[in-house]
């Protein structure tokens, strides 16, 4: 016979309620909404409607030029053979089909400290760019703008550009582009993170704007973005402090390291000091549906030789350009990797001839998963759904729109089919449903 009271098993029952609809709001997990695999920067001063398009177009140019066949491309950056006849073909189409997915107007380490009638201008003149490539569908799936830090110096010089910029895109194209995002640089404090969102919220007020339009990212580069001075995480405290706002979080190796008084020598993604800040971001960040993003390869596969007007170059300098090239993808598809066996699945890419790279590395983790993955679903969408038939609450549901997030992130930047996501034992709709728990309640309806 039970010892407790209906009573008291209700007064209990209701406590553990609220507090799983507590943790379930601040905790609502992966949406399976698509997440660009990178966010390609580049400086405002020299960005056009249609410079994603020509960024590709010198992707595929690389892709030609150093690695023309699928072993040739596998050896440079590290695929095992067996991937190489499909991984080539697939990179090759995605750089001509939609070779940047993420794009950074950059008015801070890719601009520099220019005079102020002279960042006027470029701000301006961004913003209408960026409304003829949204007029003219040239822009990549997701844009945005990164300022300047809200240093007491530097501050009203980035709050400016904003307002500037976002002025004339508004003005000339009525809306702001889906997918859009402002970037914070080098945050140090939550205020600045609060800051931003109250401009935000007056921007949106004067160009009638939907209220909550404008989001943020945070990027994560010094030491007190980690920890404040009580000791205590800011992670959740930036969170909190944009009040809904804030849709990615991106960490700075170089900053970061350098505000570790790591020698530039020694600066590198792979740091210990790196991989510390990075798993207190996933620890902070994990289950909140943030986008994560490491940081960027800084050696770039640029050729050492160029022929001059008229002429060609010596077999001997084409070989040289050749290893040069294939030793940055190395290192860039390097860390790629390293970033995704750590659960990043986005970073930064500076250079067109890093988009091969980029993709290559990228397509090659999905389809090394791809057979464990299929599996491990497959027996845990039948465990759910028996769960569920015989009347059980089944509380893994968060493992199990982990496990179809895989499938979801490879299809979405092209490195898996949807026939082969359909190896793991859903249906084409229940993979579009983008929702575990749709699957159940699918699974429950059939049965």
């Amino acid at each position: 016979m039970a010892s407790l009271t209906d009573a008291a098993l209700r007064r209990l029952t209701d406590r553990l309620k609220q507090t799983q609809d507590a943790f379930t709001s601040q905790y609502p997990g992966e949406s399976g909404t698509r997440q660009p695999v990178h966010t390609v920067y580049g400086g405002a001063h020299l960005f056009k409607s249609d410079t994603t398009r020509k960024l590709g177009e010198l992707a595929v140019k690389a892709l030609e030029t150093y690695a023309p066949e699928p072993r040739t491309f596998a050896e440079a950056i590290g695929l095992p053979g067996k991937l190489a006849d499909t991984v080539h073909p697939r990179v090759r189409k995605k750089l001509e089909r939609e070779a940047v997915e993420d794009f950074r107007i950059d008015f801070e380490d890719g601009y520099g400290i220019r005079p102020d009638a002279e960042e006027d201008g470029h701000a301006r003149t961004a913003g209408e760019e960026c409304a003829k490539g949204l007029s003219e569908g040239t822009l990549p799936p997701f844009i945005g703008i990164r300022i300047k830090t809200f240093s007491a110096e530097l501050g009203p010089r980035a709050l400016r550009t904003l307002d500037l910029f976002l002025t004339a895109l508004v003005e000339r194209a009525g809306k702001i582009p889906s997918g859009f995002v402002v970037t914070l640089p080098k945050v140090t404090t939550p205020e600045q993170v609060s800051v931003l969102i109250d401009a935000f919220e007056e921007l949106e007020a004067k160009l009638s704007l939907a209220r909550g339009a404008l989001k943020m990212e945070p990027m994560i580069e010094t030491t007190q973005s980690i920890l404040d001075a009580r000791g205590e995480s800011t992670l959740p405290k930036l969170l909190a402090a944009a009040r809904g706002r804030c849709v990615a979080a991106h960490f700075g190796t170089y900053d970061y390291t350098a505000s570790c008084d790591i020698t530039a020598m020694y600066q590198s993604m792979r740091h210990p000091a790196c991989d510390f800040a990075k798993h207190m971001m996933k620890v902070a960040y994990a289950g909140t549906g943030l986008w994560l993003s490491d940081g960027a390869t800084t050696i770039m596969p640029i050729a050492p030789h160029k022929a001059a007007k008229g002429a060609q170059l010596s077999p001997d300098q084409v070989r040289e350009n050749q290893r040069a090239v294939h030793a940055a993808w190395r290192l860039h598809a390097d860390d790629v990797r390293h970033s995704l066996v750590n659960g990043f699945y986005q970073g930064w890419d500076l250079h067109p001839a890093q988009l091969p790279s980029r993709y290559g590395a990228v397509y090659g983790f999905f389809l090394e998963g791809l057979a464990a993955a299929s599996e491990r679903l497959k027996n845990f969408v039948n465990k759910a759904a028996q769960a569920t038939l015989v009347g059980d609450v089944f509380d893994d549901a968060a493992t199990g729109q982990g496990l179809l997030n895989f499938f979801l992130r490879g299809v979405h930047c092209g490195a898996l089919t949807e026939n082969e996501a359909l190896a793991a034992g859903v249906t084409l709709e229940e993979l579009r449903s983008r929702s575990f728990l749709k699957i159940l309640e699918n699974r429950r309806r059939q049965r």
